[in-house]
């Protein structure tokens, strides 16, 4: 139990990372409240993305084939994706490399594997794949909104210090700035860990980027019932939305993985490039269905 405090707020919340403990066959089981919510989470965007597909008459069938080869797929990019980035923490203990439950999952790296596995099933299934990355926009940030929520019980994926009123603190948030001060040191970055009678507060990034996202998903969902005029507009609509968001929250926080031995984010620059694209392909496609609207009217 980890006791949690946010500057602007007098109550003191005392926070579990483990959800249940049991021995079975043997062996002690620790069900950590990240893969709950995380999983939670899932199940949700799951739900909501198997509504949109019977609304739009998509083959329900198909679309667990898509399901079951999606969450695979992004559950090995999401951990390979985090481990290259983070190989020294996993070099001399490859049996670490598994334990997901405890932590380590990059989101980028979620949605890459996710979407390359889907676009295979889509092709061998026969499903339209731009339909389903529109189902998959606001499925991804129902995902990701609830799943930031697993990064608090861990007391993981905060930024740098803060006076703003929700600036957070905790003994797991000092224990890291400290543990790992000389390498953020090195990166530039100012961090103090503080004390419980002298606490230095850091943004809950955790819960910038969750709120983020499920704001988004509102506004692509109205995007979808009001303005929805092609094919993967949505998920055009989510790389700008998200890629944004992500491209300024990750500059704050303390734990990004980093390119190389260089200062460069990896995570920024994968936004940046989200952003690009996705903005370049909205706008083009946007521009083409306003001039083949046009030359119906004319037609008529």
């Amino acid at each position: 139990m980890t006791e949690v405090y946010f500057k602007g707020l007098k109550h003191v919340f005392h926070v579990a990372s483990t959800a249940l403990d049991m021995r079975l066959f043997g062996h002690d089981i620790h069900i950590r409240w990240y893969g709950v919510i995380i999983t939670f989470g899932f199940l949700l965007a799951v739900l909501f993305g198997g509504r949109m597909a019977y609304k739009w008459k998509m083959n329900l069938d198909k679309m667990i084939d898509v399901l079951i080869g999606g969450t695979i797929g992004g559950i090995l990019g999401a951990r390979l994706y985090y481990v290259v980035f983070h190989w020294e923490s996993y070099r001399g203990n490859i049996v670490e490399v598994f334990r997901i439950w405890e932590g380590g999952l990059a989101i980028y790296g979620g949605l890459i594997g996710g979407l390359i596995a889907a676009a295979i099933v889509c092709k061998l299934r026969k499903l339209d794949f731009l339909k389903l990355l529109d189902v998959c926009s606001m499925s991804f940030l129902i995902g990701q909104g609830i799943g930031r929520w697993g990064n608090f019980t861990n007391q993981e994926a905060f930024g740098t210090n803060t006076n703003l009123p929700w600036g957070m603190w905790s003994e797991k948030t000092a224990e890291y700035i400290n543990y790992n001060g000389r390498e953020i040191a090195a990166r530039g970055i100012h961090a103090v860990a503080g004390t419980l009678e002298a606490k230095a507060y850091v943004h809950p990034t955790f819960l910038y980027e969750s709120l983020w996202c499920l704001l988004s998903f509102a506004l692509i969902y109205l995007i979808c019932r009001k303005w929805h005029k092609f094919s993967g507009q949505l998920m055009l609509c989510y790389g700008v939305l998200y890629g944004a968001e992500r491209f300024f929250v990750e500059g704050m926080r303390l734990d990004s993985l980093y390119l190389g031995g260089s200062n460069l984010r990896v995570s920024q620059l994968v936004s940046a490039i989200l952003v690009i694209i996705c903005l370049a392909g909205l706008i083009i496609l946007l521009l083409r269905q306003r001039k083949k609207e046009g030359n119906t009217v004319e037609l008529a």
